[in-house]
């Protein structure tokens, strides 16, 4: 059974659904949980910090989790990157035992949400020190944050874990939209020559400039990515501007065609304008946008800033 920390709406709950795996997620978001009380999943409304691995039965195994990201993603304000050596060494010093120390820190951080980042170790520490380590522990987060899996990688080597880390592009996944994530995967007693991320489904999105039509690569053996109009079944051609420009410069709004997956779905998803191929203007509703994170198009929203649970969701990967 999986423990989910920072579970958000559901997206990885509703995969281990379709798996046949149960799950509770631990989500602090009223609005998020709302969302997965909708969708008949199990969840605990509280900070993860108030919870330790002991407080579930041994059925727990399976530790995941994806840490905000805010204070680490180019789009924050950076605190995350700016203390990421010292989150680093953070990590090393749970590694010792001093469990406390880095508590007692990162409740000074300026912004309390970088040291979330340090939970997970923290909850499979707390599992092995109970005498009940968890078998596997799946953690997923921005690019950035891949040096601080590295670190916790070693950590978990060190205390009978193999591991493996890498940062994984969504589209060769068969996610509809370019989204890179750093991802840690770990298994207990496992040597770590064996422990490895799931090779891509999918080719790699490619273009060699603005504009240009996306380079495929049929020596790979992989089917092309998926696109934003296979994904949500649109008859009609259309063009998504991204809310986001080049430099600051409004002119230069990224575009992508029906034909193309989609640009990371952010918080701010609803602003991206979608020009119709038959004339007129939209944007993508909930479901759509969901859908582009890959739940099903009536999975039901809930609660307020749906946008922002939206963005905020580990992609529940093409169910196939």
């Amino acid at each position: 059974m999986i423990v989910d920390l920072f579970a958000g709406p559901g997206g990885l709950d509703v995969a281990a659904h379709w798996l046949g795996v149960p799950s509770i997620g631990i989500e602090f978001d009223e609005s998020a949980v709302e969302t997965r009380e909708a969708a008949g999943l199990s969840s605990i409304l509280c900070d993860v910090t108030e919870w330790k691995p002991t407080d579930f039965t041994e059925s727990i195994n399976v530790l995941a989790g994806g840490p905000p990201c805010q204070t680490f993603t180019v789009a924050g304000k950076g605190h995350g990157r700016r203390a990421l050596a010292r989150v680093i060494e953070l990590v090393e010093m749970l590694g010792d035992g001093r469990v406390n120390e880095v508590n007692e820190e990162v409740q000074q951080h300026d912004d309390p949400r970088t040291g979330l980042v340090l939970q997970p170790l923290i909850w499979a520490l707390l599992a092995l020190d109970a005498g009940r380590p968890f078998e596997a522990i799946l953690l997923e987060q921005v690019p950035a944050v891949k040096p601080v899996w590295e670190a916790m990688a070693r950590v978990l080597e060190s205390k009978g874990y193999g591991a493996d880390v890498a940062v994984l592009r969504t589209e060769e996944y068969g996610v509809p939209q370019t989204r890179r994530r750093a991802v840690l995967a770990a298994r207990w007693q496992v040597d770590g020559m064996n422990v490895n991320l799931p090779q891509p489904t999918h080719q790699k999105y490619s273009v060699t400039s603005a504009g240009a039509r996306p380079r495929l690569d049929p020596s790979t053996g992989r089917p092309k990515w998926i696109s934003m109009g296979e994904a949500l079944a649109w008859n009609e051609p259309f063009t998504v501007i991204s809310n986001y420009s080049l430099g600051g410069d409004a002119s230069t709004r990224c575009r992508r065609r029906h034909d193309q997956p989609a640009f990371t779905v952010t918080g701010k998803v609803s602003r991206n304008r979608v020009k119709m191929g038959g004339g007129g203007e939209r944007r993508f509703g909930h479901s759509e946008a969901g859908r582009l994170q890959t739940f099903p198009i009536d999975y039901p929203w809930s609660g307020s800033d749906i946008s922002q649970q939206i963005g905020n969701a580990i992609r529940s990967e093409e169910r196939r």
